[in-house]
């Protein structure tokens, strides 16, 4: 009997209209669009601006046009994951606002966290569902509102973080491409570098917190570079060792969109050439749980049937994964 696998039969994302360059950072905090771009890599990014507009927002307009291209009625999915680090609220969980608004009715939903490697955790995840036989239909959404917990004030984050989000349609396949292996990782002993300093339960909010500018991400960037250089490029390259694969058998590598140099490294360390890296970082910054969906949205047209792609991530908590997959359609 064949093995069932899930497949990616569709993405779509989506991006907010409103673009924060490095020119309009300059005039924000004390930095130059020579320090960024040398730096991360990062020219411009995406806010979502107006009231009421949370992260729910990116993934709704991301699942609607899903669902419109893979000629999905919102009544046949089974299952929405969020991969989300800022939820619309503490709960109910923002998987549910969005099933709520696209009408899936006959849906479950949760969030997924796992900072900038949600995605890759939200896909390994998704795919078990269909593996098993359970469900046919699975999205797995990743998106961030960075802007909502990021401190404008301080440059050696703000100039990192935009907002922005992407959405897969997982199916089940009995054909040798889908997802076909996964490795996370997670250490916790990393979360003094890289975490919110207020707003959870150990340190719920009040006047002091938010006047000690508590509620915002806090990163001490040289322990995180130094942790994530070397360990995203470690599980690209693991994964491709287990399963005997070589630079040459990679058509892409799909990296988190964190900093060019830890990308470019990642490619180095697996042996491909930078024809093969799907790279937006310039576009977008630093989208936490959208960057990895939205690298494939972008590249759609340029996949081909049968196209194996490393999808690599590492976040904060430590966290972070290699996916091995093998893409499942011809660009339409």
């Amino acid at each position: 009997m064949s093995q069932l696998r899930a497949q990616i039969s569709g993405v779509q994302g989506y991006v907010p209209e409103y673009v924060l360059t490095n020119q309009e950072l300059e005039t924000m905090v004390d930095t130059t669009d020579e320090w960024i771009t040398t730096r991360t890599g990062i020219k411009e990014r995406r806010i979502l601006k107006g009231e009421n507009q949370g992260t729910s927002v990116m993934g709704i307009k991301a699942i609607q046009g899903l669902l419109a291209k893979t000629n999905t009625t919102p009544e046949e999915i089974d299952l929405i994951i969020c991969c989300t680090t800022t939820p619309d609220m503490v709960f109910p969980a923002t998987a549910n606002l969005i099933g709520d608004a696209i009408g899936a009715k006959n849906a479950f939903g949760f969030d997924l966290q796992a900072a900038c490697s949600g995605f890759i955790y939200g896909l390994a995840t998704g795919s078990q569902y269909i593996e098993t036989g359970k469900y046919k239909k699975v999205i797995v959404v990743g998106a961030d509102k960075m802007s909502s917990i990021v401190d404008y004030t301080d440059r050696t984050t703000c100039i990192i973080f935009g907002d922005g989000g992407g959405a897969v349609l997982l199916e089940p396949t009995t054909e040798e491409h889908g997802i076909m292996d996964s490795i996370l990782r997670s250490d916790g002993s990393g979360a003094p570098h890289l975490h919110m300093k207020a707003g959870g339960s150990r340190k719920p909010a009040t006047q002091e917190t938010v006047a000690n500018r508590e509620h915002y991400a806090y990163q001490e960037g040289s322990a995180v570079f130094k942790f994530a250089v070397t360990n995203m490029a470690d599980v690209a390259a693991e994964i491709m060792d287990k399963n005997n694969l070589t630079g040459d058998d990679i058509s892409y590598l799909v990296p988190h969109q964190a900093n060019k140099r830890i990308i470019d490294a990642t490619a180095r360390r697996m042996n491909v050439g930078e024809d093969k890296v799907m790279l937006n970082i310039h576009r977008y910054g630093n989208t936490t749980s959208g960057t990895i969906p939205l690298c494939l949205w972008d590249y759609e047209s340029k996949l081909k049937k049968g196209d194996n792609l490393i999808l690599a991530a590492f976040g904060g908590g430590f966290t972070w994964g290699s996916i091995w997959l093998k893409w499942a359609y011809d660009p339409k």
